[in-house]
């Protein structure tokens, strides 16, 4: 048997060679203006495409089928998407409005669980801007608390996703429904993550094979994929999330809207571009809630949050006695408790977030000389030793593996 003898052997050779093509021209775009010509970082920006290119066909096809879901975690470790938050596990399963869905685990300890069930995607967001690219985009339509959720003693639950209402834990659904988001937020490094899994009610008989049709859609969803992740990271950004281009090292002003809140946190990002010689300090309120500050790259891909302190919650920040707290981006460790890992890349993207009690606060920042940086800090702003940060380096890489099975 050769190529030609089957009947769809020509359309599955063009689409495959289609999708290449476009694989390649995505690749271009490790060297757009944003990203620096160092090394690093130009390497950093085909990993963030390689990363990706593994997950192209777990989305587009292995987790496709809403009659036989699959929860898939398309952010970890060793995967990245833009804006992604190094205290946050993400999770989504494909759905679809007219089925049942049960969904069984264990609750965890995590401080923060949301259950999201997204619409459709949008021409156009309540802003005006363009969605991002799948699997963020879509419009969200119902959503349930790890607070609100019901548990047995041991933290044992059932939530249905669709149908008639089933109890306490049940969301809806709409003709219109594509997926579901299960987002974790953590504060500390021992809080166990939920375990959890999905099922169509009514599942019989095993998953169908893919046809030739359904490989050719694949096909041309990743190549959407590995497309618009390399072309709207971070100029999406630039152009609909109030980040200015221009204006690096400060954060703008944080705009919490309706779909936020159903997604149970605001959120804003400040691009920063920092010297081998500078240090730049992040300064604010220490306030209520679960908020989290998370280094990304320039495609705002999480930094390498497993070996690297680029990630801070309230748990772990040292307040100073005015009552603010004092982070603090270098290239190396200053030996402050608040340092946040630069990794050694001169531009980035340091995301805030705020979730639960109380309100997120104004960030104010400085751009300082390295050797200046004691003079800008206050007399009692805390210090650690070489063998306290390896310590506190330790404990992230023990709670982040608990976080993924690792």
């Amino acid at each position: 048997m050769a190529f030609g003898d089957g009947p769809d052997d020509a359309a599955l050779d063009t689409a495959w060679g289609d999708f290449c093509d476009r694989l390649k021209a995505a690749g271009r775009h490790a060297f757009k203006d944003h990203n620096p010509a160092d090394p690093l970082q130009r390497a950093d920006a085909f990993r963030f495409l390689t990363q990706n290119l593994g997950q192209a066909f777990d989305l587009a096809l292995e987790t496709r089928d809403t009659r036989f879901p699959l929860l898939h975690d398309f952010c970890n470790p060793t995967r990245k998407l833009g804006g992604d938050c190094a205290d946050f596990t993400y999770v989504q399963a494909w759905v679809d409005g007219h089925s049942v869905y049960r969904i069984t685990g264990n609750r965890g300890t995590a401080r923060f669980v949301n259950f999201t069930v997204q619409g459709p995607r949008p021409v156009r967001l309540a802003s005006g801007a363009p969605p991002l690219h799948d699997p963020f985009g879509d419009v969200p339509e119902a959503n349930l608390f790890g607070h609100q959720l019901k548990t047995n003693w041991d933290g044992g639950f059932e939530l249905f996703i669709g149908g008639e209402r089933q109890g306490q834990n049940w969301l809806p659904t709409t003709p219109g429904t594509r997926k579901l988001f299960l987002r974790q937020g953590f504060d500390r490094f021992d809080e166990r993550p939920a375990t959890m899994r999905i099922e169509r009610v009514g599942m019989e008989g095993p998953r169908p094979l893919p046809t030739p049709a359904d490989m050719i859609g694949a096909f041309d969803w990743a190549g959407d994929f590995v497309s618009n992740i390399m072309a709207e990271w971070p100029d999406w950004s630039f152009a609909n999330g109030g980040v200015d281009a221009t204006r690096p090292n400060a954060f703008p002003v944080l705009i919490d809207t309706g779909e936020d809140r159903k997604r149970g946190r605001a959120a804003t990002a400040m691009h920063w571009v920092l010297a081998p010689d500078e240090a730049l300090i992040v300064e604010f309120d220490a306030h209520d809630g679960l908020w989290m500050f998370t280094n990304g790259g320039v495609f705002m891909n999480s930094m390498d949050f497993l070996y690297r302190p680029v990630s801070t919650t309230p748990s772990r920040t040292a307040v100073d006695a005015d009552g603010r707290i004092r982070l603090i981006l270098a290239h190396e460790d200053p030996g402050f408790a608040n340092w946040i890992d630069t990794q050694g890349f001169t531009r980035g993207n340091l995301t805030y977030r705020h979730m639960l009690e109380g309100a997120p606060v104004p960030l104010a920042t400085r751009l300082v000389k390295r050797a200046n940086l004691a003079a800008a800090l206050p007399a009692d702003s805390a210090t650690v030793t070489p063998a306290e940060r390896l310590e506190r380096m330790r404990a992230r890489f023990d709670g982040i593996r608990q976080r993924y099975g690792l």
